[in-house]
């Protein structure tokens, strides 16, 4: 069920969390599918209705600092409540030692969870009425392109969703950085938060161990991720002979390149905060256009741009 993200609809949305449903919601990163944390059969649906494995773990959503007393054991460490002060709420997951209240499926049996504050006004309210932390990956089948819009989820997830609360597209279009303390500071998955800021933020230097493992520590380090239904490489498109163009999708920077059968541009000014704010939505464009491939144009590697690549170079991985 569709439904606009009023405060009535929020209201039974959180209802229906509390009673163990799935409900589909926006975050400003993208469109999250969410359950009950503490409630392992609830969470067990959203393992089941987007066909994910369970040793991939969930990110937990919260809406307060009561709210993360449920989740997380001390000692946190202080350079992570400097980034809670800093980044939350925001597009920052933490990952911190686990309250034996959260269920092992949740964790993939860790002894640490993966959680934040989303800034979003519909996600962070829906954590707020529903009076209980909420897990919630990308509202999308296990492996496919992240939804940015309700529709996204409406045309893969629409008939094992309660409800989809629909609040347009999200602001930055692409998943949240995950930071963990390995003790130092270390990001396990490039995101929405570059690592300049992290890095201005903490006043040290952090790593980005973007690791591929079939064994994921956290979520997105599959090493094959975030795919579309036809083949993506990444390539330089005017290296492409123009009879191999006509019946591929250019996905490109700033520039088109003349003779593709479709092409989508992320930012015509080079933005990178506009570039992942469009990245899925316009791969979901080219998903669904007559072609048989995508050819996806290499971004700079700075800033917002290491997230992207990262979406990029696995989505490209033939599994």
């Amino acid at each position: 069920m569709l439904r606009a993200a009023t405060r009535e609809a929020i209201s039974a949305a959180a209802e229906i969390v509390r009673s163990g449903g799935l409900v589909a919601f926006p975050t400003e990163t993208v469109y999250g599918l969410g359950a009950n944390a503490l409630d392992a059969f609830a969470a067990a649906k959203i393992f089941e209705a987007k066909a994910r494995p369970t040793f991939d773990p969930l990110i937990v959503h919260i809406a307060d600092d009561a709210m993360l007393r449920l989740v997380v054991d001390e000692p946190i460490p202080p350079l992570a409540r400097r980034a809670m002060q800093r980044f939350w709420p925001g597009p920052l997951t933490l990952v911190l030692p686990k309250n034996s209240r959260v269920p092992d499926l949740i964790t993939a049996g860790l002894s640490t969870v993966a959680v934040r504050i989303p800034a979003h006004r519909v996600a962070h309210a829906l954590v707020m009425h529903a009076g209980v932390p909420i897990a919630a990956p990308s509202a999308n089948p296990f492996g496919a392109l992240s939804p940015t819009c309700a529709e996204h989820v409406q045309a893969t997830l629409g008939d094992r969703v309660a409800c989809i609360l629909d609040d347009g597209p999200t602001p930055f279009g692409i998943e949240s950085t995950i930071l963990a303390f390995l003790p130092e500071p270390t990001i396990l998955r490039p995101g929405a938060i570059a690592r300049e800021a992290i890095e201005e933020a903490l006043g040290c230097n952090v790593a980005v161990v973007s690791i591929a493992t079939s064994t994921p520590s956290v979520p997105g380090q599959l090493p094959q991720h975030y795919a579309p239904r036809i083949p993506l490489r990444i390539v330089d498109p005017a290296s492409v002979a123009p009879e191999d163009r006509r019946r591929a999708g250019l996905l490109a920077f700033r520039d088109d390149v003349p003779g593709y059968g479709a092409s989508r541009i992320l930012s015509p000014s080079g933005n990178l905060p506009e570039a992942a704010a469009q990245l899925f939505a316009h791969l979901h464009d080219l998903e669904s256009s007559d072609i048989d491939r995508i050819d996806a144009q290499e971004i700079p590697e700075v800033g917002l741009g290491v997230a992207i690549m990262d979406r990029l170079r696995r989505a490209s991985i033939k599994s």
